[in-house]
């Protein structure tokens, strides 16, 4: 069935961080060049002094894989922040987030692996 003109589509899906992922924490400037050319030369400088000799943000506990700082951490590691980092005016957040959760989890773990198809199940329950 057809949507009426001028009526919203229902969002199907809502972004949301799931626990024991970490793919965004994975900094290594050879593999974050387009994201680290959006920052300001402070966050710049920020952005390599956390990059670890793993590439791997040192803040990130490998053990829980969880951030360490996560309520003190800057503003490029905060979704609610990705629009005006690296999106356009109009962008819509959700769908940025998403898609970057989806490129960040595809590239670290595989498409397939079971913390894709739990962030999937998560992003596409009700909210």
């Amino acid at each position: 069935m057809e949507q009426p003109r001028g009526v919203p589509v229902p969002r199907t899906e809502h972004w949301q961080c799931i626990s024991g992922c970490g793919s965004c924490c994975r900094l290594d400037p050879a593999l974050r060049g387009d994201a680290i050319a959006a920052l300001d030369p402070d966050q710049q400088e920020l952005y390599f002094a956390m990059v670890g000799e793993d590439g791997w943000c040192r803040h990130f506990d490998t053990g829980s894989r969880r951030c360490r700082i996560y309520e003190e951490r800057p503003d490029f590691c905060r979704v609610d922040q990705l629009v005006a980092l690296f999106g356009q005016p109009g962008d819509d957040p959700d769908a940025l987030a998403i898609a970057s959760c989806r490129q960040q989890i595809c590239a670290e773990l595989g498409g397939r692996h079971p913390v894709m198809r739990r962030f999937l199940r998560t992003i596409r329950q009700p909210s």
